[in-house]
């Protein structure tokens, strides 16, 4: 019997997928769900596994873009397992190397051209071999035009002329949830009256509650206290107290949403995605961290699906895992706004009017200023700031134990 694969509908909205790599080779055996091709779609990449078992033949290539429902190959359910083969090795017979073009000798002429003219010196040489400059592009100014040190040594490479590095380039389709990110930043860019306000944040008293609380708390739950659940649970707090910045336009209308879905950018094996918290006002620590190491493990394996990653009403990124200090991050339509968080640096602040040194997060929160107006915006990073600045207070009701759930 021969089945045919169609691709199945990977979400809603989405009609087409790009076939990103087969994972078999044509003719090969397939088990029944075993992964046979990455497939791209404009929000993921996902999986195709094999629907029976049996041999396969591939109906479509590599970059090919395909409909929901159309036919990528087919498998031969009747065939029988074959064991591997191993095929002999053809040597191969050395390609013979191309003679080299024998140069034309000039005319002769003037007789003050010898031998001599344009050649270097030993010294000038190995001088202008480290600085990749071929000697033909220097004069010298040796006797009978031969090149010295001196000339060497002055010498720079003429413009246009290629040095002794490599000089490669690739090009390469992108793939098309490249493609998809590429369009939405710039849409982002072009249809959004985008600004961004910053702040910084003195970050002593969650080093503090991590040192002296995480050990017990990975004990007893089995995942790190990270400073996400610190930055999701300051978020919705903020949210709360300025609920515009929860909503997003459509056409001539302004949704605003009273629960919290918390997009967190997190690195991918194909890039970055943001997978969503999913009213993550009803979270504790645990619950937030437990959610988030759930996420990025299906993410960095390749498994997170659109589902996952649709919805959210507000995007947290941390640029400070890969050492930013500063950036302006792009909201990520149609939310209305996105936290950056950067790295901790040791900086001098003033505390209590003597100079201390402290661990500081720069943060910067970008937004859609048709709908959020400066008020909204600056005092929603300073409700950010307070709540991790003073943690105990304004995000464990002043029990630290039984907010962690220790």
């Amino acid at each position: 019997m021969i089945l045919e694969m169609k691709v199945p509908s990977p979400g809603e909205s989405i009609t087409e997928v790009e076939i990103a790599q087969w994972l078999v080779k044509d003719g090969d055996y397939v088990e029944k769900d075993q992964a046979i091709a990455e497939v791209d779609s404009d929000k993921a990449t996902l999986e195709l596994p094999a629907e029976a078992s049996g041999t396969i033949t591939l109906k479509a290539e590599v970059g090919e873009a395909v409909s929901v429902g159309a036919v990528v190959c087919l498998i031969d359910t009747a065939a029988a397992k074959t064991l591997g083969v191993d095929k002999p090795v053809l040597e191969e017979k050395p390609t013979p190397k191309a003679e080299p073009a024998k140069k034309e000798t000039a005319p002769a002429k003037a007789a003050e051209k010898t031998y001599a003219s344009g050649t270097p010196s030993p010294a000038a040489k190995k001088i202008l071999e480290e600085k990749g400059i071929a000697p033909e592009t220097v004069k010298g100014s040796g006797r009978s035009g031969r090149i010295t040190k001196e000339d060497a040594s002055t010498a720079v490479p003429s413009m246009g002329t290629p040095g002794t590095g490599l000089r490669g380039s690739e090009r390469k389709k992108m793939s098309m949830l490249r493609r998809k990110v590429a369009e939405r930043l710039v849409s982002a860019k072009n249809e959004t009256a985008m600004l961004t306000t910053f702040n910084e944040v003195d970050m002593s008293e969650i080093f503090r509650l991590r040192k002296e609380n995480k050990d017990a708390f990975a004990a007893k739950h089995g995942v790190g206290l990270g400073f996400m659940s610190f930055f999701t649970k300051a978020v919705v707090r903020a949210l709360q107290l300025y609920p515009d910045v929860n909503s997003m336009i459509d056409g001539d209308q302004m949704i605003t949403y009273d629960f919290y879905d918390i997009s967190v950018a997190v690195s991918g094996p194909k890039g970055l995605v943001v997978p969503v918290v999913r009213n993550a006002e009803n979270l504790s620590f645990r619950g937030v961290e437990s959610e988030i190491k759930r996420l990025a493990i299906r993410a960095r394996d390749g498994q997170i699906t659109v589902d996952e990653m649709t919805g959210g009403t507000f995007t947290v990124s941390n640029g400070g895992v890969f050492g930013s200090m500063l950036s302006t991050p792009i909201i990520n339509p149609p939310q209305s706004a996105i936290l950056g968080m950067h790295n901790i640096v040791e900086r001098p602040i003033v505390k209590n009017g003597q100079i201390a040194i402290a661990p500081v997060m720069f943060l910067a929160l970008s937004y859609d200023h048709r709908i959020i107006d400066g008020r909204e915006s600056v005092g929603f990073l300073v409700a950010v700031k307070e709540a991790i600045e003073h943690p105990e207070e304004h995000l464990m009701n002043g029990d630290v134990k039984k907010a962690l759930e220790l």
